[in-house]
């Protein structure tokens, strides 16, 4: 199978193959190329716009998922029910209903940071489309009592920050970000603020602990859409030059005469600003650890990438030894669409594979009985299924599942729908349930009892992110009572069994045609003991 083909062309950049029906299956091109075409496909896009056309398009009002098919993924794992019994709850027809389900879950070394449902939304930082959706995001995270992430580079994008002797004094856009959430929290979720190496230089986290009242801060190694730094398009020269001072790389040089004059004429809209790669070095790690809780910090996560095992190792070691509250391990095929293209599809250790190292990983220090820090796994999850196989593969060390690209994708289309309904232009397709916020947003009616009067403060974004994890929620539930167990610490690899061959061998979870292999044999001989007596 040729995992990468056609992503030569693909709607992520604009692209198409001339010939769709045939393609090189080595290259993605057409099996053709004839002189005449005028650049339809990535390679021709490329010969006119050179390295613009690297990034998914539009640049920064979207979001991106990879396009290439794994040779082991979550849908190669089918979830296990049983009609017998019930763990969490009375075996009892009557009490073990889907609704009782207890979706809860906790993080943190002392498993005091509780979450309503498993489920964290990851690093959204300076992307356009992150903050300019950021309401939505906030507001609806924290009614729905899941972690929200402030990634990288906030300070250092906005414009308004005060940053004196390279530090930052003061930034209207991580005020705004932290408070949005701060006011809508309950007594579940957390707000959290990320840095990179640019926010640590510029004292960021120090900032949101000490004037911002963060409690949870998380230093963060890399993603698994990307192995490179942050980076985002900036379509002002002003900005350009700004971010240059404050120690950003940005491409094309905008100090250089020669670039200003190419951008003033059109021939260019957009520089990129790009972030610097870390060095990870482990006494500088636990160093850093320990100034975060020394200013204040009640919370540090660790957030890693798609890297290769061995950075895998080091990550869960050294936050083993230095009592991280949550790792993040994020895995290839995710992100939220401001990677590279083919980095997104051609890089790091997908998310199936990266989990079963990290399950190793974590048996080996639990055999050690080593601390065993909360894990979040994370990479291309979306719904109730998803999240349900991302649990139970990682039993008993998974606690939660990152989602961000669906999320946004809630608030995208709340926004674009609230919007419409204010215009008077009822969708079509919801036209049928009315044509008010109210009717329309089936969470509306319950966060208008729970709220009360402010609940007219609620951007239609915010309730649809709601309505999205009551979905997920509901789904999640069904599944679970489904496999009969109740809570979200009972789920396990017992509840999986793998469709193929070498998602067994990847994983270790049984084949379906060998899983119960040993009780069936006993149920079939008359050796098993009744569950009735």
């Amino acid at each position: 199978m040729n995992y990468s083909k056609g992503i030569n062309a693909s709607a992520a950049t604009l692209t198409r193959n001339r010939t769709p029906d045939s393609v090189s299956a080595v290259s993605g091109l057409c099996a053709t190329c004839v002189e005449g075409c005028p650049g339809l496909c990535e390679v021709g896009r490329s010969a006119i716009r050179g390295v613009e056309a690297i990034y998914p398009q539009p640049f920064g009002t979207m979001t991106t998922g990879a396009q290439k098919v794994y040779p082991v993924d979550f849908s190669h794992f089918n979830i296990m029910g049983t009609a017998v019994g019930a763990q969490g709850i009375e075996a009892d027809s009557d009490k073990a209903i889907f609704p009782a389900v207890s979706l809860e879950t906790a993080v943190g070394a002392a498993g005091d940071l509780k979450l309503s449902l498993p489920a964290v939304i990851p690093g959204l930082g300076s992307t356009r489309v992150a903050r300019d959706n950021w309401e939505g995001l906030a507001i609806g995270a924290a009614l729905s009592g899941v972690i929200l992430t402030i990634g990288e580079n906030v300070c250092g994008m906005d414009q308004e920050s005060e940053i004196v002797h390279g530090r930052v004094r003061h930034s209207p856009d991580l005020k705004r970000r932290v408070t949005l959430y701060q006011e809508w929290a309950n007594e579940r979720g957390a707000i959290v603020v990320q840095a990179n190496v640019e926010d640590t230089r510029l004292g960021v986290l120090e900032y949101a602990i000490e004037e911002l009242g963060v409690e949870a801060v998380e230093l963060k190694w890399g993603q698994g859409a990307k192995n490179i730094g942050g980076e985002v398009k900036v379509p002002s020269l002003d900005h350009a030059l700004e971010l240059k001072k404050r120690g950003y790389i940005v491409l094309p040089d905008p100090e250089d005469p020669t670039v200003q004059e190419a951008f003033r004429s059109g021939a260019f809209r957009e520089f990129e600003r790009h972030s610097r790669v870390g060095m990870v070095e482990e006494e500088a790690f636990h160093r850093r650890v320990e100034q975060l809780r020394r200013v204040g910090a009640r919370y540090v996560f660790l957030k890693t990438g798609a890297y290769r095992p061995a950075d895998l190792a080091r990550a869960v070691k050294w936050a083993s030894d230095a009592g991280i509250d949550l790792l993040t391990v994020d895995g290839a095929g995710g992100g939220t669409g401001m990677s590279p293209w083919r980095m997104m599809n051609e890089w790091g250790i997908p998310t199936v594979f990266l989990e079963a190292l990290l399950v190793s990983y974590l048996d080996r220090l639990a055999a050690r009985k080593a601390y065993l820090p909360p894990v979040a796994i994370a990479g291309g999850f979306a719904l109730e299924d998803q999240i349900f196989k991302g649990l139970a593969l990682g039993a008993p060390y998974v606690k939660a599942v990152g989602v961000a690209r669906a999320p946004l994708t809630a608030v995208l289309v709340g926004k674009t729908v609230g919007r419409m309904l204010t215009q008077g232009k009822v969708p079509p397709e919801w036209a049928k349930y009315g044509d008010q916020v109210e009717q329309v947003f089936v969470a509306a009616h319950r966060l208008r009892a729970a709220l009360g009067k402010d609940f007219a403060k609620l951007p239609p974004s915010a309730i649809a992110l709601v309505s999205y994890f009551e979905r997920v929620a509901q789904g999640l539930r069904q599944f679970m009572c489904g496999a009969r167990k109740f809570r979200v610490d009972l789920l396990g690899r017992d509840d999986l069994v793998a469709l193929t061959p070498e998602a067994a061998r990847v994983t270790g979870v049984p084949y379906v045609m060998e899983a119960d292999a040993a009780e069936a044999e006993e149920i079939l001989s008359g050796r098993a003991v009744s569950l009735a007596g």
